[in-house]
């Protein structure tokens, strides 16, 4: 029997790749705006292909693609009655490459974009929600459930309590926005310490965030809590002025570049690399990459951890090159030739 995630975790890190709806979306398969992942019916294919990319780029961990796979953002585009197939569909796709590759099956809750502290009706429909989703990861048989991208505090608490109901282990992970508040307006650290005090297994941060602002998140976060700390950044250089993807702007376009024109803000693999090392002196043992993330980002995060994946066998040989190689069977012409490329 594999090893389930708390073992995993007590052996060493573990990584789990995220960032389904950008690469969806940026092949063609999904549409942006309302990010709803019908994929998982109209294309099926193409979310295993994903899957197995990530995970032959080094993820320990298949998440069902039910991400935004809820009530709200379905009846949002008019199609609330396929809410129970995308969510069936999406986790038995992450099953079957689970069990063909021996890694972990995730179950997968985010944001609803309805939690407000104040409502108790809102309150209660989110839950309902949460509930819903639970029950089909549950069926489906996921080693443990995700809660992601969320923001309110109450919300994360919330989310919990209905994974916690099942006796899976969850992960938690909050999305801190431009302000490092909660929505609510308390500290993210509190928040952070209120659900490892409430029994969750993991704990962290995900989304929003770049690797430079998130890793003044996670100084000290590790000994406050005694949950495993989670790190799940996006992949784009967010800086002190423009903390977060959403915040990001390009003086050469008029336009926000979230969600459409991001691409000149990725990160490198060196940087996801750099990232990595870092955080793991700072305790975390939860690792990913969310919205923005594609297959090389991970295989550097595993390399960075040590480990050789399957894709390790491609991982760049620069001394082969042509002009910027080393290789004595190198002409030397193209070499010498290299400066006025």
């Amino acid at each position: 029997m594999k090893n389930g995630l708390l073992e995993r975790l007590a052996a060493g890190p573990v990584i789990c790749a995220e960032g389904y709806l950008f690469e969806l979306e940026r092949r063609g398969y999904l549409q942006a705006g309302a990010f709803v992942p019908e994929v998982v019916l109209e294309r099926p294919e193409q979310v295993s292909a994903l899957h197995r990319e990530f995970v032959h780029a080094g993820s320990d961990v298949v998440e069902a693609f039910t991400y935004y796979s809820h009530r709200e953002k379905l009846r949002v585009i008019g199609k609330e009655d396929l809410l129970e197939e995308i969510n069936r569909n999406a986790l038995a796709l992450a099953k079957e490459v689970a069990e063909e590759t021996g890694t972990l099956f995730a179950g997968n809750l985010s944001n609803t974009n309805l939690w407000d502290p104040e409502d108790e009706d809102s309150q209660r429909l989110v839950r309902s929600m949460f509930e819903e989703q639970v029950d089909w990861a549950v069926d489906a048989g996921v080693d443990f459930i995700i809660a992601e991208t969320i923001s309110h505090a109450g919300e994360a608490l919330c989310a919990l309590e209905v994974i916690a109901s099942t006796g899976l282990p969850s992960v938690i992970t909050m999305a801190v926005h431009r302000s490092g508040l909660t929505r609510e307006g308390g500290s993210v650290l509190d928040a952070c310490s209120r659900l490892s005090d409430a029994g969750a297994d993991v704990v962290g941060f995900n989304c929003g965030r770049g690797p430079e602002t998130m890793l003044p998140l996670l100084e000290g976060l590790a000994s406050q809590i005694s949950a495993n700390v989670a790190a799940l950044p996006v992949p784009y250089r967010t800086h002190a002025q423009q903390p977060t993807f959403q915040s990001l702007r390009d003086e050469r376009r008029p336009e926000r570049p979230f969600p459409l024109g991001l691409e000149p803000f990725t990160c490198t693999r060196w940087e996801i690399a750099e990232f990595t090392s870092a955080a793991l002196d700072l305790g975390v043992s939860y690792f990913g990459v969310c919205c923005g993330a594609a297959p090389y980002h991970i295989r550097s995060m595993a390399e960075a951890l040590g480990r050789t994946p399957e894709a390790s066998r491609y991982s760049p040989d620069m001394s082969k090159h042509a002009y910027f190689g080393s290789d004595p069977l190198l002409r030397q012409q193209n070499l010498a030739y290299k400066d006025s490329l």
